[in-house]
């Protein structure tokens, strides 16, 4: 038996290999476009199928498709959704910009499954005839991007941003009463709560996935319906709103159709934003991230304010080193996400006249973005904050020797007055309140009561 089969399409006849349930412009696709091995994600393809099934039982509904073929599309799509066929999805990201040879592959590998169901029922299946009825490349593929991304989002990374907030959010209530130094430039500054500096982190959580649940907002808009440039031809009047009606229900997200069609098919400006606020919890997971591993550097030789959960030697050569390598991966995490987001950025502007052309990469870059943030997030949470704890001791001898505790003297004897006492404190080696109690005159109940570091962690 060979190991293929002759397929053909309108451009003549293609080798596909002979198990491959894909057909010929598939296989004219794999042949084109042999540039990185990188494949659709799953995310993506399980939006496609959901599409597909959704449409073909409107169709059945409309009268656009026969009975038959409107079951057996819509069982053959609902299995592409499960991910039971994701092996058949075989074209490179980097191919056509419309994302054709993609929903290609899926209405070749839906109708070679629909047709095997119908076997007995000499009934055939085309791929643009009956599984794209309704349909164009041009409508389906940016729909399948806001789909996935919103779906992924709701589903993974949402969760595991709220997961994040909430454990800081515990740090901040078990470090409430730590009085800790402040930092400002990198210098010593006023004394804080350990805790108030976790609530901030906790906000930071907090408002990156507000930011996030925001901008899906515009992702809930879907270009359906308008197929080849938004004018919605060959698609019957009621096809999108009653298949976007489905997808809104079975995923339990609010989709919508597209308020302008032509802005849906144009434009990837609901992407470029939605990216952004991926980005933007980038930086926040990094200034977050960072902090804590500066908060935790040493263990005798740095801040050591912190104490990081141990997860693994850190050293081929230095005996016994251990290394904040849970903060170190998401830091590079949110480096390829701002990578990612600048692409994606660069690839939303390449909208030409009515149809973007170069959406499989950005759907690409959105959904890694989602995933790595969503696993990256959930480890950081699990192996580093949920074990953080203070060095109480350390961080209360911060507090003493800080020459910034000075500050709580300036109502009593002026800015300049306690700018000297600081210079002369740093020049003997010595605490401000040792050098105040020699030189401010300020009575010495009084000024342990300024210098109480916890009065001015409380303002």
């Amino acid at each position: 038996m060979p190991d293929y089969r002759i397929e053909r399409d309108t451009m003549g006849e293609m080798r596909v290999p002979a198990d491959a349930l894909y057909g010929a412009q598939t296989q004219r696709a794999v042949e084109n476009f042999p540039i990185s091995g990188l494949r659709m994600p799953r995310a993506f393809i399980e939006a496609l199928g959901l599409i597909k099934a959704c449409a073909a039982k409107v169709n059945g509904e409309l009268g656009e498709l026969d009975p038959d073929r409107a079951r057996a599309i819509e069982a053959a799509a609902e299995a592409v959704a499960r991910g039971e066929y994701d092996s058949q999805f075989v074209v490179d990201v980097f191919q056509t910009g419309s994302g054709t040879s993609t929903n290609m592959n899926a209405n070749e590998v839906i109708a070679h499954l629909a047709n095997q169901r119908l076997a007995r029922a000499n009934s055939t299946v085309h791929p643009n005839d009956h599984v794209n009825r309704g349909q164009s490349s041009n409508d389906v593929i940016p729909s399948a991007l806001h789909i996935s991304g919103a779906v992924e989002t709701s589903r993974s990374l949402l969760p595991a941003i709220r997961a994040l907030q909430h454990e800081l959010a515990k740090k901040a209530e078990q470090f409430a009463d730590i009085v800790k130094i402040g930092r400002t430039h990198l210098q010593d500054a006023v004394p804080m709560l350990l805790g108030q500096e976790f609530s901030g982190y906790a906000r930071q959580a907090e408002l990156a996935g507000e930011r996030i649940q925001a901008a899906c907002e515009d992702l809930y808009e879907l270009a359906l319906g308008g197929t080849a440039v938004g004018t919605g031809l060959n698609a019957h009047p009621q096809f999108a709103i009653r298949v976007i009606a489905q997808i809104a229900e079975r995923t339990g997200l609010p989709f919508r159709e597209a308020t302008n069609h032509f802005e849906a098919q144009a434009s990837k400006d609901a992407v470029c934003f939605f990216s952004g606020a991926l980005r933007t919890c980038a930086v926040s997971l990094t200034k977050i991230a960072n902090d804590i591993r500066w908060l935790g550097s040493g263990p005798r030789c740095g801040l050591g304010e912190l104490m990081i959960p141990e997860t693994q030697p850190g050293s081929s050569i230095m005996p016994g080193k251990v290394n904040p390598v849970i903060a170190e991966s998401l830091l590079m995490v949110c480096a390829q996400v701002i990578g990612y987001d600048g692409a994606i950025a660069w690839s939303c502007a390449s909208g030409n006249f009515e149809l973007n052309v170069m959406m499989p990469v950005m759907a690409y870059d959105l959904l890694a973005s989602i995933s790595l943030l969503t696993s990256a997030t959930r480890n950081f949470t699990e192996r580093l904050v949920r074990g953080l704890e203070a060095d109480r001791e350390h961080i209360k001898a911060y507090v003493e020797q800080s020459l910034a505790m000075v500050t709580a003297l300036v109502p009593e004897i002026g800015y300049e007055r306690a700018a000297a006492l600081a210079k002369e404190a740093y020049q003997r080696r010595r605490t401000i309140r040792e050098i105040a109690r020699e030189k401010s005159g300020i009575p010495e109940e009084r000024l342990r009561e300024l210098l109480d570091p916890m009065r001015q962690a409380r303002g």
